[in-house]
This record gives structure tokens, C-alpha cells and sequence, in this order.
């Protein structure tokens, strides 16, 4: 059997009036992630993770930013689209573990939608989300911004 890891990784400013959305869920609050499409940074990290893993180009080079068929264009999406190239290569997904930095929002009750939305597009109940924040360091600490990072393993 062939196994392969993945790392990915991705930051957004927050915007006054974006709808904030990670995962795949919509939370409520002022401020949201701006982006070319919507921003979910959790599910970019996840998409580069996989792709990195099955040795694709990155998210940037399979859904650029500058095709307008992009544009706000939902994550959940992507990542769909994501899993259908690593399946098209019989790769499948043994897991994924996130972390999101953010300082507000909390994100916690949220999780679990989060999981069981990459979950039920992977084809994986091994999908790990832990939430923290930057101590009110940085630009994220700031609140500026959020980032993601995610590791992917994934096995033919």
C-alpha cells in the first residue's frame, strides 16, 4: 500500500459585512474572511494539504482566483472538486487534522458541523479541527485575520 502526507496552509484578512465561513459553516458575526470566493480558509488548507499529498498543483493553480467561475464560490465546492482528483489517481483519504487561529469568533460548537461536512465529502471519519487563537498576538491577534493549517494522510 502507498501512503502519503500533505501540509497545507492558509490566511485571510477579515472585512467588515463578509460572511465569516469555515468549514462550511456559516457563523454569525460582524466580520467575515475576504477572498475570491468565500474565503474558508479551513477547507483551502485542506484542499493543498490533499493535493500536496497525491502531488498536485496547488489550490492557486486548480481554482485561480482570477477565473471568475471562482468567485464566491462555495469551498465545500472546491473541496468536492479536490476529491475528485485524488480519486481519479484511486487515492483515498485516511485522515485530516485542522487547526484554525482565531481570536473571535470562538469557534468550538462549530466543529463538529465542520468535521462532518469534510467528512462526508472525503469519505472519512478521521477528521480532526482544533481551534485556538494567537493571544492577542500578530495580525491575527489583532483581529485582522485567520489562519488554517491542515495535514492530510492519504493511501492507494
Amino acid at each position: 500500500m502507498d501512503f502519503r502526507t500533505g501540509f497545507g496552509y492558509d490566511i485571510h484578512k477579515l472585512k467588515k459585512g463578509r460572511k465569516l465561513i469555515l468549514g462550511g459553516v456559516e457563523i454569525k458575526h460582524p466580520f467575515g474572511l475576504d477572498g475570491h470566493s468565500d474565503a474558508d480558509v479551513l477547507l483551502h488548507a485542506v484542499c493543498d494539504a490533499l493535493l500536496g499529498a497525491a502531488g498536485f498543483k496547488d489550490i492557486g493553480n486548480q481554482f485561480p482566483n482570477t477565473d471568475i467561475k471562482y468567485k464566491n464560490i462555495s469551498s465545500l465546492l472546491l473541496l468536492k472538486e479536490t476529491y475528485r482528483i485524488l480519486k481519479s489517481k484511486k487515492w483515498k483519504v485516511v485522515n485530516i487534522d485542522c487547526m484554525i487561529i482565531l481570536e473571535e469568533p470562538k469557534i468550538y460548537k462549530f466543529t463538529e458541523q465542520m468535521k462532518n461536512n469534510i467528512s462526508n465529502i472525503v469519505k472519512s471519519k478521521n477528521i480532526s479541527i482544533k481551534a485556538t487563537t494567537s493571544e492577542g498576538l500578530g495580525f491575527v491577534g489583532q483581529k485582522k485575520g485567520c489562519v488554517a493549517y491542515a495535514t492530510a494522510l492519504i493511501k492507494k
